[in-house]
């Protein structure tokens, strides 16, 4: 059975350019069209508590970073202008969401950013009992996410059983590098990287497929492959 896995900045909910309102419910909708594997980056924490509803998918959130106001009133506060606060009150989170009826297993979360630096993190699920899927989101120093990026792979490989693949996906900050064993990268940053399964070469969205409403929908654009 192939997988369509899918990675997407979705940018704090935010549009590009960014406004003053958020659109994350059209972007969780939007994204899982059509694929087994969802990896977000870039989610405020408010929203993880509605990924499952909003996408019909098994959600799994692993929170970066903390809120820095907790409960409503950081939420409100980022509703005056979702463009401008962005993370600033309602932290930062990761997820991996998988369509209903597959096999998953939750397998954690690292943080891969050094201490004293913003965190950084990477979570991974195995899915349909042959594929370890991992999602990060490194920093934006090239250096700072070489390293990460090795963290998540030591993470993401630790996990895999024998004859598991391995799929590394999300923001890597990174648009030249290659990793042994692994498909090939994408232009851009945003990469779907995989390990022991056959893959297809990586397909990036065009703009037009992430508009609403006459509106571009984060700052990133989804990458997908086809696994298996």
């Amino acid at each position: 059975m192939a997988l369509v896995v899918r990675t997407w900045n979705v940018f704090h909910g935010n549009t590009f350019p960014p406004g003053r309102h958020a659109y994350l419910q059209e972007m969780v909708d939007v994204v899982g069209e059509g694929a087994a594997v969802v990896c977000l980056q870039e989610l405020p924490v408010w929203g993880v508590e509605r990924l499952d509803e909003w996408s019909g998918m098994q959600a799994f959130p692993a929170v970066a970073r903390q809120p820095r106001v907790p409960g409503r009133l950081g939420v409100w506060l980022t509703r005056l202008h979702h463009g401008f606060f962005r993370s600033a009150f309602v932290g930062q989170a990761n997820a991996i969401l998988v369509a209903p009826g597959l096999e998953t297993e939750n397998l954690g979360a690292r943080r891969i950013s050094d201490p004293g630096h913003e965190p950084r993190a990477v979570q991974a699920v195995r899915v349909d009992g042959r594929f370890v899927v991992a999602n990060l989101h490194a920093s934006t120093t090239a250096a700072a996410a070489l390293v990460e990026v090795d963290r998540a792979l030591e993470f993401a490989e630790s996990h895999a059983r024998e004859g598991d693949a391995v799929v590394l996906a999300g923001d890597f900050n990174l648009d030249e590098f290659h990793l042994a064993g692994y498909s090939e990268p994408a232009g851009g940053i945003d990469h779907v990287l995989v390990r022991g399964a056959p893959v297809s070469e990586a397909v990036t969205w065009p703009v037009e497929r992430r508009v609403r409403d006459g509106r571009v929908l984060s700052d990133h654009a989804p990458v997908e492959v086809t696994v298996g």
